[in-house]
């Protein structure tokens, strides 16, 4: 089965100042290589054939680093915003997509088997499935529960409350496009609220791995401290 993947790599990466200043988020060493060429790396040992690299914050860096993909023995070819999509909008550019294909974000980093995660999609028919990982939250207070008069009725002492999250890796069916706008900026949130106006809910697929979102700095250090003595869930170099 050919499998197709689009990476959106094109965010400046604010949130990781300054070390976005020099290079791209996807860029940024993890080991030995940059976030985004492991998880090219790991499409590619999932059997993608063709990746399509969403770009617009320092594009040329990426497609200086990357080319064609001849190095890695895959086809990358790229998708270039000339101003801020969101997450679904950067696809109308792309106009040879699948009737099937991956999107993710190009700063995670996951032990997420991403063939199983395309095959699943494929057989359910669903139109979007998300990879969710729950998340939990420990509020550092003690929540008072009051009635409408004021009147404590209940108290819990730092409650802990659990969330499914997106991972930011999606499958969608080309019928996912007929729901966006012809053009404009157009996320991920937003697709989510239209599908469920239509009727057309996504399949949220549970992952019980390893799922981390580099995004900040204390994340990004976390990533680096991690990768290597995890390396071989990454990997199999």
């Amino acid at each position: 089965m050919s499998r197709r993947a689009v990476i959106l790599a094109g965010g400046q990466g604010t949130r990781l100042r300054p070390y976005t200043v020099v290079l791209p988020k996807p860029l940024m060493p993890i080991g030995e290589y940059p976030i985004l060429e492991v998880i090219v790396r790991q499409l590619i040992s999932a059997g993608f054939t063709h990746i399509t690299m969403a770009v617009n914050h320092q594009a040329e860096i990426i497609k200086a680093f990357f080319q064609d993909g001849a190095k890695w023995g895959v086809r990358i070819d790229y998708s270039l915003e000339d101003r801020p999509l969101g997450t679904m909008g950067a696809l109308n550019l792309i106009r040879d997509l699948p009737d099937n294909f991956l999107v993710m974000n190009g700063d995670i980093l996951t032990d997420l088997d991403f063939a199983a995660f395309h095959d699943s999609h494929v057989r359910r028919g669903d139109i979007f499935t998300i990879s969710a990982k729950n998340r939990e939250h420990r509020i550092d207070y003690g929540v008072l529960d009051t009635d409408q008069q004021g009147m404590l009725c209940g108290f819990r002492e730092k409650p802990v409350a659990n969330y499914q999250v997106s991972m930011g890796v999606y499958m969608l069916s080309s019928r996912a496009i007929a729901h966006f706008p012809s053009e404009g900026a157009y996320g991920f949130d937003q697709l989510m609220l239209d599908l469920l106006a239509a009727r057309q809910p996504a399949y949220v697929r549970p992952f019980d791995g390893y799922w981390l979102d580099i995004g900040r700095p204390d994340d990004y250090a976390l990533a680096i401290e991690e990768f290597e003595s995890m390396r071989h869930k990454f990997l199999n170099d």
